[in-house]
C-alpha cells in the first residue's frame, strides 16, 4: 500500500481543468490494483477440493465395464461428473482376495470421501481398513448374517448398500435348472470355501435341494489350481453343476464352462457373464441396476447423509439368461415357456 499512497499523493498535486477526473481515474486504477491482492486472492486461489470416490473392483475393468458404466452414468444424472466436480479412483483385485487389504489401505490412505465396492470379502477388507470413511456395497450377499451391517433398516457404522440376495435365490436357481434338465437328480455345488458368503450360499443350496427332490454335494476350491481337478473328479451320475458367486470363479468362468461342457454338465449361476462365457443359464439380480442404484447412495452421502442411517435395499430387477448354443451342445431342449420368461437368450 505504500506505493499506492505515494502515487496517490502525486495525483492529488496535479492541476488543470480536468485534474479532478484524472485524479479519480488514477486513484481507481492504482489503488484498485493494489487492493485486489488483499481482497480477491482467497477467492481466486481457493479451489475447493474435489470429492474423491474410491472404487474397489473384485475382478478386472473389462469384466466390470457394464457395472462401472451404470454407476458412472447414474452419477452424471445426479450432477456428479468425474474430473469436473468429483474424482473417481479405481483399484482392481483381479479375482485375488489376498489383494483386498492392500488396495483398501491405498484408498484409505488417499483419504477418499466414500468407497464403492461389491462382494462380502471386499467390504470386510475395507471395514478393517477404516471405521470412518463411508463404504457403499453395490452388491453383497447376506449383509446382516456376515456382519456387514447391524440390520437392513438401520445399518449402523460406516457401511450400507444393496443386498444381492445371494443365498436367498439359491433354491430359485435350482428350480430353473430343473425345468431345463427334467431328469435332474444330483447337483454338484462348486464354491470357493475361503469366502464366508460362498460357504453360506453352498449351505443354502444344500438346504434347498431336498425340497426339490435333489441331492447336492460340494466341490470345494480355494484357488485356480483346484478348478480343473474338482470338475474332472465329478462322476458320471452327476447331472449338473451349480457355480457359486465368487470373484475367483468369475475370473476363470471360461475355463469352468469349457470343462463342464466337456463332461456334458449343464451349469447354473447368478451372473450373466457366466452365460456369455458358455454357461447354460443364470438367474439373479440385474447387477448393472444394483450399481446404478449405488450411485444414489453415493450422492446421498456426498450431500451429508451418514451410512448408518441409510437402509440397505433389496434388488428390484432380476434376470434369467439362457445360452441356446450351449443347450444344443449339451443336447438339451429349452421349454418354450421358459424361453418366453427369459430376459435374454444368447444364440
Amino acid at each position: 500500500m505504500r506505493g499506492c499512497e505515494s502515487q496517490l499523493a502525486a495525483a492529488m498535486l496535479s492541476t488543470g481543468p480536468r485534474s479532478g477526473l484524472r485524479r479519480r481515474e488514477f486513484v481507481l486504477s492504482i489503488c484498485g490494483a493494489a487492493l485486489v491482492p488483499l481482497v480477491c486472492p482467497p477467492c481466486a486461489r481457493a479451489q475447493s477440493k474435489l470429492p474423491v470416490i474410491g472404487f474397489l473392483g473384485s475382478t478386472t475393468p473389462t469384466t466390470w465395464s457394464v457395472f462401472v458404466g451404470a454407476f458412472v452414468q447414474r452419477l452424471r444424472e445426479l450432477g456428479w461428473i468425474d474430473g469436473r466436480n468429483i474424482a473417481i479412483e479405481y483399484r482392481w483385485a483381479e479375482g485375488r482376495e489376498d489383494r483386498y487389504a492392500e488396495l483398501a489401505a491405498e484408498l484409505v490412505g488417499r483419504k477418499v470421501d466414500v468407497v464403492v465396492t461389491a462382494g462380502t470379502p471386499a467390504v470386510v477388507a475395507l471395514m478393517k481398513a477404516t471405521s470412518t470413511i463411508p463404504i457403499v456395497f453395490a452388491s453383497a450377499g447376506a449383509p446382516v448374517e456376515t456382519g456387514l451391517v447391524a440390520s437392513l433398516a438401520r445399518p449402523g457404522g460406516n457401511v450400507t448398500g444393496l443386498s444381492n440376495q445371494q443365498t436367498d435365490l439359491a433354491g430359485k436357481r435350482l428350480e430353473q435348472l430343473r425345468r431345463v434338465v427334467p431328469d435332474l437328480r444330483r447337483v454338484a455345488v462348486m464354491g470357493n470355501v475361503a469366502s464366508s458368503i460362498v460357504a453360506l450360499e453352498m449351505n443354502a443350496v444344500e438346504v434347498a435341494a431336498p425340497t426339490l427332490g435333489l441331492e447336492a454335494f460340494r466341490v470345494e476350491i480355494r484357488n485356480m489350481e483346484d478348478i480343473a481337478p474338482g470338475i474332472e473328479s465329478l462322476k458320471a451320475d452327476v447331472d449338473a453343476l451349480y457355480v457359486c458367486s465368487d470373484p475367483l470363479l468369475t475370473i476363470y468362468r471360461d475355463r469352468i464352462n469349457s470343462l463342464a461342457i466337456s463332461k456334458k454338465l449343464p451349469t447354473v449361476s447368478a451372473f450373466r457373464a457366466y452365460v456369455q462365457a458358455g454357461g447354460l443359464m443364470s438367474y439373479g439380480p440385474n447387477f448393472p441396476d444394483l450399481f446404478r442404484r449405488a450411485g444414489d447412495y453415493v450422492d446421498t452421502i456426498l450431500r451429508g447423509a451418514k451410512p448408518a442411517d441409510i437402509p440397505v435395499e433389496q434388488p428390484i430387477k432380476f434376470d434369467l439368461v439362457i445360452n441356446l448354443t450351449t443347450a444344443k451342445a449339451l443336447g438339451l431342449q429349452i421349454p418354450d415357456k421358459l424361453l418366453a420368461l427369459a430376459d435374454e437368450v444368447i444364440e
